[in-house]
């Protein structure tokens, strides 16, 4: 059913507009709303209002929910072939002002979460986008409770995944792990510095940390959770991978391909005998390809003219 105040004709553009974005180089153009600067879309991000955990354990939540928050497949549906995942709309946390995606936005910075476009449980065949919110709000601005005695952000963070973008249901650690992640989030722990580029290492950085709880979800003996936690960072290096398809980069694109291959077949193995060795024989792995990737970081679509030079390109 086409959303009601979407023409047969107008979602035809859109679509075609959609096709158009997705032959860009870096995948999240597809989502950058017309009109609106996608150089800056993709080279700024805002920072990451993230409170410090007050214990070990709940620095493992937090971590889980990040990646998690960061990982495409926890999204099924036409979102998770889309590429979106929680950080498209909420961008380290906050919100999105670029956003916008055939069949869910009009306006730039919103989106119809009742849309049959990504759901069969909660579409309901009405064009009714609103606009995104940013989890990192004062506590008077929100809907749901985030009292850690209550269930109520678990749940609904539950009904989003599950209902919302027809989403697997995720390990009952990786829901405990967004629902502590968006707790987090708090606008007293904002930086002083509202927006930061996107740079090689702040992706890496990413797969690491996801990597990390990976390993810690394996010593609890969490396969399904550790499994997840692998995927996220072999997403992670998907969107290193895509600033370095330059052939003069090639050497460092087929790097950063074996990465995610040898991730690949980790994460098959995570029942294996010595799993938990070969998976923290990663992280110095990953430190010596960051520091390869960062020696031609410039010659990267990391790099904002280079990356304007590819979006202008036929």
């Amino acid at each position: 059913m086409i959303p009601r105040g979407l023409s047969l004709v107008g979602l035809a553009a859109a679509f075609a507009a959609s096709a158009a974005a997705a032959e860009a180089p870096i995948r999240a153009a597809q989502w950058v709303a017309a009109g609106r600067d996608p150089v800056r879309a993709l080279s700024v991000e805002p920072t990451e209002c993230l409170r410090p955990p007050r214990s070990a354990e709940a620095a493992y939540a937090v971590e889980l929910g990040r990646a998690a928050f960061r990982h495409p497949l926890l999204l099924g549906n036409q979102g998770a072939r889309a590429g979106l995942d929680c950080e498209s709309c909420h961008r380290n946390g906050r919100g999105n002002p670029d956003f916008a995606f055939p069949g869910l936005s009009d306006a730039p910075g919103t989106a119809d979460v009742t849309s049959s476009v990504t759901s069969e449980h909660r579409g309901d065949g009405v064009f009714n986008p609103k606009p995104i919110p940013s989890l990192t709000d004062h506590p008077e601005a929100r809907k749901v409770s985030r009292d850690p005695a209550r269930p109520d952000l678990r749940n609904f963070i539950h009904g989003l995944v599950t209902e919302e973008f027809d989403g697997p249901e995720p390990p009952p650690a990786v829901m405990q792990g967004l629902a502590a992640y968006v707790r987090a989030l708090s606008p007293a722990a904002c930086p002083t510095r509202d927006t930061q580029p996107v740079t090689v290492a702040g992706r890496m950085s990413d797969v690491r940390r996801a990597l990390k709880a990976a390993n810690a979800a394996l010593g609890r003996r969490d396969l399904p959770t550790a499994r997840v936690m692998v995927a996220a960072a072999r997403s992670g290096l998907g969107v290193v991978a895509e600033r370095y398809e330059a052939p003069a980069l090639k050497p460092e694109a087929a790097a950063i391909a074996a990465a995610a291959a040898g991730l690949g077949r980790l994460q098959n193995d995570l029942a294996a005998p010595g799993a938990a060795r070969a998976l923290a024989a990663w992280t110095p792995r990953l430190t010596a390809l960051e520091a390869r990737l960062k020696r031609k970081e410039a010659q990267s679509l990391f790099n904002p003219r280079r990356l304007a030079a590819s979006l202008k390109a036929p």
